[in-house]
Parts: structure tokens; C-alpha cells; sequence
């Protein structure tokens, strides 16, 4: 393949004079002018014929042609002259790239996207023609003849690896990827970089690596992207539990089962999760025994959101090689060199793929870039249907991918009503009508809270359904491959889709094991987006580091981890990052990362003779990194809560606190839902989380709420809030809302509610905030329980005692077993433990050693009175000032704080009490104390 060798653009750049559309920032323009006498074409219209006196003045002639019997005379025409032809099936790109005019004279490079009719369109010259020229290049090169059967290359497992591996191993032989990277993996402890398309096999390689990390007595930690991959990952090694390897999944936000973790031979998480670990210093000596680190989909260093906990990662990793082997599973990327390069690696890169794949950018209409929404949607929909009944009708599958759960039940919609199914008037937000109606049709959906996506899945994978409409969930997360794949939008949400993930769509083009050798990929583009995505797609996806834009959390990790003690390790740390390694050799953005921590209080700066700042972490600091909670949205979460009316009562309090995540939370601010569930929602909010009221006749002619961002998920949270009991329930809805529609939301808002509970102790923030944060998030975590409000010391009591790797079964147990007593907070007396409880009878007593019960709180008109423990802390509060103290284990009296100076007479006083897991309040927030008796 060629691709022309860029550059970012300068003075002397020859296209920058080019017309309107506007080249896009993110693709160099080219940097060298097209020498040769080119007529590159793609032909889709039988009776074409390239002009003659073009044909004899052009010296590189190439077309592309569908594989039908009606192109037989073109191909022979284009035979007889002499000219390279190379056919597709399913070819539906009509474009011609060109430096010669039909009469034979010379011209600048240009495309024309049309060369059929009697009009065609304009032609793109500058850098859409050599995009344009660049895309041919490498579909021309795809198009080479298949290969002949490559049984031969298959090389047995046992030639390769020791014979006991064999049952663990998904295939009993490698293919060609698999046979030069295996004895790699075997041969030395170095880290590694294998690059090979998707589907080409790259966790056999990585199942390897671990094989030899614990054939040498050493852990594997093998981490995937999102969840949806752990899940995938997991299935494939079913056959290592069964055969006595112990393999555990992490999943979850910051709960983690440390034993399970010590005893396990591989654990498979997220990237995000394994971070959260390493910042858990209980847990420093199994991460000790890690012997290799595979990191699956590693190009995502690149990824905005996931690159930059990677590149941190890494960047800690990377150096010990004696300790720590990486072994980098990549797609296909531009700049592989560079990558194994930053990590010392060997790079192992294989084109090989099992089935040979051709990828397109068909021509749409012009409607596929009208201003109205509606009209642009309806032309992909309409080019979407036309290419999946194509392939469909020769007996084929299909994954049609969309960029909004919107986009995939419409799409499905529109693929089923192509089957004589009647859609018409069909509600897109009914879900069980959008699966009944597409079902007939042999069209499944799946997006992550499609409640029929594992059915969905079962279907496609059997060929019950020859039609899969998904999001990138599938691209991503789950092995469905199919003999087409259509890539519907290039938008996900507000974002332009990556290429990588484009490239992991295509990928799932080719159904290896059906007997397939081919696979077929389209990307439906508009006119004026044609071009730039033409450019991508043949220069490939290059990786670029992201870590600049959230530089301070990363500072802040490795600080808590104690790699950064001073302000020279910092400056050492920086130049051993990906983006140092790209040029980024500047220390001002370190620098000032350190300045933010400084001045929000996560860390203090010790000035040291000569200039080497001392760095130390604070409490806050640390919770703030062990939470992975970024550090500029926890600033202005504080900075916003200090500024906030002290709250007089629960509701108001929750009401509060959920407010403020919604509006200050990307997740909760911006979370999608259907036009159903949005209803819904909004009758939510009219009365304020209370299903009781929640389907009332509105009043007539009372104006409705102008919606705000964050009001979808201030609903969800008010629902849980105030109306518990409507989420004890098995059905996938409430009030209409697909539950697990629900449960980002409700995740995200836990681990901030949480870290927000956790600072109760240390006093930076309001007690009233940390006390009812900590109530809330219990009761979010167990919301199938109805859990009301003060249930959550009960429920922090019944998650310790049943333990992390116990608590998704035991607390349920436990907690209706104390519920059915009438125990409404942990002060029972004695010191046997209950017989569901999982602690050992020392550890059960130093658990009850951290309750709070027993403390005496005698509140007076001047202060409080407090008997408590040596160590408890103690918060007095008038308004919004508040005075910490700690008891000595005496019988103490504090006063009451004076009031800021303002024009409030009137200013409510409070205290409360923090052991290191529990609280005890007076006044309103009492209400979390205890669970109020049933009514």
C-alpha cells in the first residue's frame, strides 16, 4: 500500500491556498505533489469505459469493479488494453482519481466521486484528492487475490508450548500471528508490542504470557478496556477455573475482596479498576507478585477518557522489566514503532488476518449533510437497509452500528419494515414492541440497557437474526463477527467516532470458523465529511498521548503511591511519560499540575534548599486519588458545597447534594435516554422522587419546567431517594424506565457520594454534607433492598461484616434478617456475631470498636456535652462554621462555634461524631442515625 508521507502543515505547504470545505486540523496536508500519470478508477456501472485517449497517456491505470457477470465485458476491455483490474464483491464505490483529463492532457491530482451520468459531480483537488488517492491505495492492495488455503501455516500448540497448556488454549493450533509472536512470549522477559488486525487471535497470545507468568510462580493481571470486555474474557477462560487456575474478575467501583486478590493466579480487570488497586496501599504485596501485565487494546493509550490512566500506568510499569513483563495486544496503528519504543518492547506487527477484508465509503446523497437532523439521519437509515439487504439476500450477516441507542432502535426499525414487517406508527421508545416487531423480522438490537441484548446475542451468534443493530458496545466488547459490517454514523453523541474504534468495527467484518474468507466493511459519509475520512482510514490510527489533560490526578496518584516525593522525582516521573516521549518536553504543565494540588489542598509544597520542593500528600489528597475521583471536579464540588446554605432538614439535604451532582458530573449531567423514559422522568421531578404522587393528572395549564442538563438523572437519584421501594422489584422497568438504563448514573453518583462520606472524618467539608452523602450512597449501592433514609449505618455494618468478596450475597441476607427483628442501626449489644457474618470473632470485635454506639451526644443551649472514645472526632457546627475536636476518652463539654459575622440572627447549631466507618449527629441529621419506625 502507499500512503503518502505527511506533514504538519507550514509556509511552504503547496494546497493550504485550496478552496472551501476546509481541511480538518487533525490531518496534515500532504507534502509532495503527485508526479506520475495516474487514472486510478472505481467503476459500478457495467457500460463505462474509460476515455481512450486517457487510457494511452496515463502510466499507472488501475480499476476496481464488482464481481458480477454483467462486468465481464468491461473486464475484458479493460483486458485487451492491457490495464489492471481487480473485483469485489458487494462494490458499491464509484469514484476516479486522476493527474489525466479525458483527452490525455495533464492535470493537477484530482478525485471525482461520480464516474457515471451525465453530470458528475465537481472534482476535489488538494488534499481530498490525495485522501482520495490514498484510500484507492489501500483498497487496491486489500483486493489482492486471496491466498491459498492456509492449513499449512497453522503450527500445532504443542510444537510451541508445553503440552499441558493445550486445554487452555482456545485453538489446538496457532495461526501464522499466534506462531511468530508465541515463541517471543517464550523465549525472554521482555516486554512486547503485538500489532495485528482485529480478529487476528491476540489473546491466544496473551492467555500465553500469563501461562508462563505462573508457570514461574508469578501472578498475571490481564486488563481490558470496559467492562463489556471483562465479560468476553471471562467466558474464554471458563476452562482455566475448571482445570484449578484461580481467575478473578474485578469489577465494581472501589470495593475489592483483598484476599481474593492475594490468592488468585490471574486477575482480569479494568484498566481503571487495576488502578484503583495500585492505589490501595493494603494491597502493595500482591501487587508485588505480578509477573506480567497484559494490557488488551494497548493503542488506547491514544483514547481521551481510558489513555491517560494507562499512560500513568505504564509509565510506572515500564521501567522494571525484571518485575513487571508488559505485553502490549494492539490493532492495527500507525505508529506502532513508537509505542513499543516509550516501553523498551520488542514489536511483533502482522498484516495476516483470517479473512481478507474490503472496506468502503459509499457516495450518499447530498440529504446525508442537511442542516435538519431528521433528513440527515433518514439518508444513512436509507443507505444502511439498502447495503445490509444486499448482503443479506446472498445468504450473509450483518452489524449495523449506530452512534445513539436513538439511531439503533430507529435503524432496526427501518430494517424490519424493509422486511414487510409493519413498523408504522411504531413507538422507538417501546421496547418491547421495537424487539417483538424486529424479532419477526430476523433483526436483533444491542446497546449496554437494552434489556433483550443477551437474547440479542444468543440470536445473532445461532443465526436465528442475520441482522445485528448495535452501538459500539458490540464493536468493543463482544465477538459477534458477522460478513458485514456498516458503520451507520461517525458521530458518537456530540463526539466524532475515533478511528481505532472505526477500525475495531470493520474488524468484526469476516465470519472466521463459518467457512468464510471474506469480510466487508462500509462507513456511510456525507459529501463534505467523504474525503477527511478517506484520509484516516489509510493513514491509520496513531496513537497520541492524552495525559496533559488530566495531568494533576496522575501527579497526585503516583504522589500517594510514594513515587513522588519531591519536586526533582516529579520532574524525573514527567520524562518517562508517553507525552515527554512525543515532545512534550516542557515542565509548565507539571509544574502548574503541582501549583492546582497545592492551592486545592491535596498536597502541600515544602520549599527545600536548592530549590527541589518537598511534596506531601494530605488526607484529602489521598482519598481523593484512592476514589479516582478527578481532582478539578472534586475542587469545585468542595469549593461549591462551602458556598451552599447550610440545609434545615433530610430533604432539602439530599435534595442538595443531588443537585449538585447531577449539574457538575459529565455522566449525570449528560445522560441519554429515550423519549419514554424522559417522560417519565420529568413527572418524577414535578413530585420530587414520590412514586405515591408520581402519576397524579398534572394541573391544567400549569407551565412545565423548562428541562436543564443533569434534571434525567436528579430524577433517577430523587427516585431512589424518596420512593425506595419502587426498586424492589425484578422487572427490567420502573415507571416505564429500563433499570439498567439507571445504573450508570446511580454508580457514578455512589463513588462521589462515597468520597464525599469519607471526608466526614477529616472534616473538610460540612458534616451535614458528609453524613448525608454517606447515607445515600448506602443506600444507592443496596437499592433493591427499598432501603429508606438511616438505613445506612445498618447497611455499612452488614457490608462489613459479610466482607467484599461475600457482600453482593450476605448483606441482603443479613439485612432482612435484621430488619425482621426490628434492629434499625448497629447498637446491638454483645459481642457474638450474627451466623451469616464472614469475620473472623477478633476481627468482629475490632469492628464493633468503630461504631459509634455507646457515644453519648447531650446537646445544651451553649455546646454539647460528649463522652466518646479516645480518637473520635468531634464536629461542632453554628451555620456554616464549624469547629473540630477529638475526644480523649473523658467527658467532655465544647462549645458552640461563633457565627460568621452577617445579618442572620437566627443560625442553627449541630454536632456530630466520626468514628473511622461511623457517625452519630443531632438535630435533623439525626434522621440518619437510625431507621425510622414504620409508620
Amino acid at each position: 500500500m502507499t500512503v503518502t508521507v505527511i506533514h504538519p502543515a507550514g509556509p511552504a505547504a503547496p494546497f493550504a491556498r485550496q478552496p472551501a470545505p476546509a481541511w480538518p486540523p487533525d490531518l496534515p496536508l500532504p507534502a509532495e505533489t503527485e508526479k506520475r500519470a495516474l487514472l486510478w478508477c472505481k467503476a459500478t456501472a457495467p457500460n463505462w469505459r474509460p476515455p481512450e485517449q486517457a487510457l494511452a497517456a496515463a502510466e499507472d491505470i488501475r480499476v476496481i469493479v464488482p464481481t458480477s457477470p454483467d462486468f465481464d465485458p468491461l473486464r475484458t476491455f479493460l483486458a485487451e488494453r492491457g490495464v489492471p483490474v481487480r473485483s469485489a464483491d458487494h462494490w458499491v464505490e464509484s469514484e476516479q482519481v486522476s493527474t489525466v483529463g479525458d483527452l490525455g492532457s495533464r492535470t493537477d491530482l484530482v478525485a471525482f466521486t461520480s464516474i457515471t451520468g451525465s453530470a458528475p459531480n465537481a472534482p476535489a483537488a488538494g488534499p481530498a484528492a490525495y485522501a482520495a488517492r490514498d484510500a484507492f491505495a489501500a483498497q487496491w492492495d486489500a483486493l489482492a487475490d486471496l491466498p491459498p488455503n492456509e492449513a499449512a501455516a497453522y503450527v500445532p500448540v504443542t510444537d510451541l508450548v508445553p503440552g499441558d497448556w493445550k486445554e487452555l488454549l482456545p485453538h489446538p493450533a496457532f495461526n501464522p500471528v499466534q506462531a511468530a509472536a508465541v515463541p517471543a512470549v517464550l523465549e525472554s522477559d521482555q516486554h512486547l508490542v503485538i500489532v495485528a488486525p482485529t480478529g487476528a487471535g491476540k489473546t491466544a497470545i496473551g492467555m500465553v504470557a500469563a501461562l508462563q507468568a505462573h508457570s514461574r510462580g508469578r501472578k498475571a493481571a490481564w486488563l481490558v478496556p470496559q467492562r463489556s470486555l471483562t465479560d468476553e474474557l471471562d467466558r474464554d477462560l471458563e476452562t482455566w477455573r475448571r482445570a484449578g487456575r484461580r481467575v478473578v474478575r474485578l469489577t465494581g467501583e472501589y470495593a475489592v475482596d483483598a484476599e481474593l486478590i492475594r490468592t488468585a493466579d490471574l486477575w482480569v480487570a479494568t484498566t481503571e479498576k487495576f488502578e484503583a488497586i495500585s492505589r490501595t496501599g493494603s494491597l502493595r504485596a500482591a501487587l508485588a507478585e505480578v509477573g506480567c501485565l497484559i494490557v488488551d487494546e494497548i493503542h488506547l493509550l491514544g483514547d481521551p477518557t481510558r489513555g491517560p490512566v494507562l499512560e500513568a500506568l505504564l509509565a510506572r510499569v515500564r521501567e522494571d522489566s525484571a518485575q513487571v513483563r508488559i505485553a502490549g495486544l494492539s490493532a492495527t496503528v500507525a505508529n506502532a514503532e513508537q509505542v513499543a519504543d516509550w516501553l523498551g518492547a520488542r514489536l511483533i506487527r502482522s498484516p495476516w488476518r483470517p479473512t481478507r477484508l474490503t472496506w468502503q465509503l459509499p457516495v450518499l446523497p447530498d440529504a446525508a449533510a442537511a442542516p435538519e437532523w431528521n433528513a440527515r439521519a433518514q439518508a444513512r437509515t436509507a443507505e444502511a437497509v439498502r447495503l445490509a439487504r444486499a448482503i443479506t439476500t446472498t445468504g450473509g450477516s450483518v452489524l449495523v452500528f449506530c452512534g445513539s441507542k436513538r439511531g439503533v432502535r430507529a435503524t432496526a426499525l427501518a430494517l424490519a419494515a424493509d422486511r414487510s414487517v409493519p413498523t408504522k406508527g411504531a413507538d422507538t421508545d417501546d421496547s418491547e414492541l421495537v424487539e417483538r416487531l424486529c424479532t419477526r423480522a430476523g433483526v436483533r438490537l444491542h446497546y449496554r440497557d437494552w434489556p433483550y441484548k443477551r437474547e440479542s446475542e444468543h440470536a445473532f451468534r445461532t443465526r436465528q437474526a442475520d441482522i445485528l443493530v448495535a452501538t459500539s458496545t458490540v464493536a468493543a466488547g463482544v465477538n459477534l463477527p458477522a460478513r458485514a459490517v456498516i458503520v451507520r454514523d461517525t458521530q458518537v453523541g456530540m463526539d466524532r467516532i475515533e478511528v481505532s474504534m472505526v477500525q475495531q468495527m470493520f474488524g468484526r467484518a469476516g465470519r472466521v470458523g463459518a467457512g468464510e474468507r471474506e469480510g466487508w466493511a462500509y462507513l456511510l459519509t456525507s459529501p463534505t465529511e467523504r474525503a477527511p475520512w478517506q484520509a484516516r482510514l489509510a493513514a491509520g490510527y496513531t496513537v497520541t498521548s492524552r495525559i496533559r489533560d488530566h495531568l494533576p490526578d496522575h501527579v497526585l496518584a503516583e504522589a500517594v503511591q510514594g513515587r513522588l516525593s519531591d519536586l526533582d522525582q516529579a520532574e524525573l516521573w514527567w520524562t518517562k511519560t508517553f507525552a515527554h516521549y512525543q515532545g512534550h518536553h516542557h515542565l509548565d504543565p507539571l509544574h502548574d499540575a503541582l501549583d492546582f494540588l497545592a492551592d486545592a489542598g491535596y498536597l502541600h509544597r515544602t520549599p527545600e534548599p536548592g530549590g527541589n520542593d518537598h511534596l506531601t500528600i494530605t488526607e484529602t489528597g489521598k482519598l481523593t486519588s484512592r476514589f479516582m475521583v478527578e481532582a478539578d471536579t472534586a475542587t469545585t464540588l468542595t469549593d461549591t458545597l462551602q458556598l451552599l446554605p447550610v440545609p434545615g432538614s433530610p430533604d432539602e439535604a439530599e435534595s442538595t447534594l443531588i443537585t449538585l451532582l447531577s449539574t457538575h458530573l459529565p455522566v449525570l449531567e449528560q445522560a441519554p435516554f429515550t423519549e419514554r423514559a424522559k417522560t417519565a422522568l420529568y413527572q418524577v421531578l414535578r413530585t420530587g422522587g414520590h412514586t405515591d404522587a408520581a402519576h397524579a393528572p398534572h394541573p391544567p395549564g400549569e407551565d412545565e419546567d423548562k428541562p436543564a442538563a443533569g434534571d434525567l438523572a436528579r430524577a433517577v437519584l430523587l427516585l431512589v431517594a424518596n420512593s425506595p421501594t419502587a426498586f424492589r422489584t425484578r422487572s427490567s422497568y420502573i415507571l416505564g424506565i429500563p433499570v439498567d438504563s439507571m445504573a450508570q448514573i446511580l454508580d457514578e453518583a455512589r463513588r462521589y457520594l462515597a468520597w464525599l462520606a469519607a471526608q466526614g472524618h477529616l472534616g473538610s467539608i460540612h458534616p451535614w454534607a458528609a453524613i448525608t452523602a454517606s447515607d445515600l450512597a448506602q443506600r444507592i449501592r443496596w437499592r433493591t433492598l427499598g432501603p429508606s433514609r438511616g438505613s445506612g449505618r445498618l447497611l455499612w455494618m452488614c457490608e462489613r461484616m459479610a466482607t467484599p468478596a461475600h457482600a453482593h450475597r450476605l448483606v441482603a441476607t443479613m439485612w432482612r434478617a435484621a430488619r425482621d427483628r426490628g434492629i434499625d442501626a448497629p447498637d446491638w449489644p454483645g459481642t457474638t456475631p450474627p451466623s451469616a457474618c464472614r469475620l473472623h470473632p477478633d476481627d468482629y470485635r475490632a469492628l464493633l470498636a468503630t461504631r459509634t454506639t455507646g457515644i453519648d451526644l447531650d446537646t445544651r443551649p451553649d455546646g454539647i456535652r460528649v463522652h466518646a472514645p479516645r480518637g473520635t472526632v468531634i464536629h461542632l457546627w453554628t451555620g456554616a462554621t464549624v469547629a473540630r475536636h477529638t475526644a480523649d476518652g473523658t467527658t467532655c463539654e465544647f462549645p458552640y462555634p461563633a457565627p460568621l459575622p452577617g445579618p442572620d440572627a437566627q443560625v442553627e447549631h449541630g454536632g456530630a461524631v466520626f468514628t473511622r466507618g461511623d457517625y452519630l449527629a443531632t438535630g435533623w441529621l439525626s434522621a440518619y442515625n437510625a431507621i425510622a419506625p414504620r409508620a
